[in-house]
């Protein structure tokens, strides 16, 4: 299932489902970073997004970090259940998705890394 995903520098993953529409939650290395997660304020569906606006905030016991848009486009869908289980963001990608957004762009995922670009990228950041 990872081979299919693409990340952000700002430790976004991002999925392609059904052509137009990605699916978009935080790296395990962003999970790791924010330890015990407490509450993920949502955005609403509808809401209009470019390429790097922020539209959720995940909190944790230790800190509050924003998320950030790795395309541009629309809120078609959000996870209504990390309302009452935050912790569900770590689970597995499957569950643990923060919103679906259909792409203005769609070849806007070709600037993003893949699994091994994103694997250097974090080794960088732990020196």
């Amino acid at each position: 299932m990872t081979e299919n995903l693409k990340y952000t520098e700002e430790h976004e993953w991002i999925r392609i489902e059904d052509g137009d529409v990605a699916v978009i939650g935080i790296t395990p290395f962003a999970q790791d970073a924010l330890g015990d997660l407490v509450y993920v304020d949502l955005p609403e569906t509808g809401r209009k997004l470019s390429k790097g606006d922020d539209f959720a905030v995940v909190e944790s016991v230790k800190t509050a970090a924003e998320v950030y848009s790795p395309v541009s486009g629309e809120i078609v869908g959000i996870n209504d259940n990390l309302s009452n289980d935050p912790e569900l963001i770590k689970k597995s990608f499957d569950e643990g998705w923060i919103v679906k957004i259909k792409m203005d762009s769609p070849d806007e995922i070709a600037e993003l890394m893949d699994k091994d670009s994103y694997a250097k990228f974090c080794e960088e950041q732990d020196h």
